[in-house]
C-alpha cells in the first residue's frame, strides 16, 4: 500500500528530523512564551478552529493560478499571483510555527519534514520570481522552477495532513465522545465528603475519566483528558478559576470547561455533579 511506504519514507528521516524538531522547540518556546496572547491569537483559541489548517489552502490556490496564467501566457497575472502566494505562505509558515511549538513526539518529527519540506518550497518559489524579473522572452525556466516547486509544495501538503489526520494533531480529543444525559455513579478514590478544596482529584464516570474540584460546597467536574493534545488534567493546577493542563498550558474554566487561554482551540466536557442519597456522587455530561 502507497500509504504505508510513504510513512516509512517520512519516519526514515527521523535522524535528522528528531534533533532538529527538538531545537526548532527550543527557540519556539523561547519565542512565543513573553507573547502568549498572541500566540494564542496564531493557534486559533478566539476562531474555535485551528487558523492554520484554514490559511493554508490560500498559498496552495494560488500557485495552482500561476500554474494555469503561465500556461495561458498571461505573464504579468501570473508573476502577481506567484508574489501574492509566497506572502500567503509566509503567513501560513508563521501560523504554523505557532501549532509546531506545542507538538510532541512522532507528530513533532514528522511536522519538521512537513515544514522543511515547505521552507525549499518557498525557497524554489523565491527562484521563480527571480528569473521572472525583468519578463524575459524565454520563461521556460521560471515556469519548470515553478512546476517544481508546485511538486514540492503537495508533498510537504501530504506530509502536514498526515500530521493531523494519522496522529490527530489540533484535532479535539473529544471529537466522537458521545453526549450522555444518563446519570452514572461517580466512582472516586476516597469517601465524597473527603474530596479535597481547590484540588484536582480523579474520578471515573463509566468508561470516561474525570477532574473533580472542590470550590466550597460546590463540585466542578470535567473530562480529564485535555482536548488539545491528551494532557492529565487531573495533574494540573487550578489558576484563577480556570485549571492548567500540565502539558502545554491550556485553560479550562471549572464551571463550564470553556476555553480560556490555548494551545487548545477547543472547550472541555463539563459535567452535572449531584449527591446522592447513600453519601456518593452522580454526574452527568452538561450539554452544549
Amino acid at each position: 500500500m502507497l500509504a504505508r511506504f510513504l510513512t516509512r519514507l517520512i519516519d526514515g528521516q527521523a535522524a535528522w528530523a528528531r534533533p532538529f524538531g527538538d531545537f526548532n522547540h527550543r527557540w519556539l518556546l523561547a519565542l512565543f512564551g513573553p507573547i502568549r496572547p498572541v500566540k494564542d491569537f496564531l493557534n486559533g483559541t478566539w476562531l474555535g478552529h485551528p487558523v492554520h489548517a484554514a490559511v493554508t489552502d490560500v498559498p496552495i490556490g494560488l500557485f495552482t493560478g500561476v500554474i494555469l496564467l503561465d500556461l495561458l501566457n498571461e505573464r504579468a497575472a501570473a508573476d502577481a499571483v506567484l508574489v501574492l502566494g509566497i506572502l500567503a505562505m509566509v503567513a501560513a509558515a508563521v501560523i504554523g510555527l505557532a501549532d509546531y511549538t506545542d507538538t510532541d513526539g512522532t507528530a513533532r518529527l514528522r511536522a519538521t519534514v512537513h515544514g522543511t519540506l515547505m521552507v525549499v518550497t518557498l525557497l524554489v518559489y523565491l527562484l521563480s520570481l527571480a528569473l521572472r524579473v525583468g519578463n524575459p522572452v524565454d520563461r521556460t525556466a521560471p515556469v519548470i522552477v515553478s512546476l517544481l516547486a508546485y511538486g514540492l509544495i503537495t508533498a510537504g501538503a501530504y506530509v502536514g495532513g498526515d500530521v493531523v489526520y494519522a496522529l490527530g494533531n489540533m484535532v479535539s480529543r473529544h471529537a466522537f465522545r458521545g453526549a450522555g444525559a444518563k446519570w452514572l455513579p461517580v466512582e472516586l478514590p476516597m469517601p465524597a465528603s473527603e474530596l479535597p478544596e481547590g484540588t484536582p482529584t480523579k474520578a471515573k464516570l463509566g468508561v470516561n475519566n474525570l477532574v473533580l474540584v472542590r470550590m466550597g460546597t460546590t463540585i466542578h467536574a470535567l473530562h480529564e483528558q485535555c482536548a488539545h493534545a491528551g494532557g492529565p488534567l487531573s495533574a494540573g493546577t487550578i489558576v484563577d478559576g480556570c485549571i492548567q493542563c500540565p502539558w502545554h498550558g491550556s485553560r479550562f474554566r471549572l464551571e463550564n470547561g470553556y476555553l480560556a487561554r490555548g494551545p487548545a482551540v477547543y472547550d472541555q466536557p463539563a459535567y452535572e455533579v449531584r449527591a446522592t442519597e447513600k453519601g456518593g456522587l452522580e454526574a452527568r455530561r452538561r450539554s452544549t
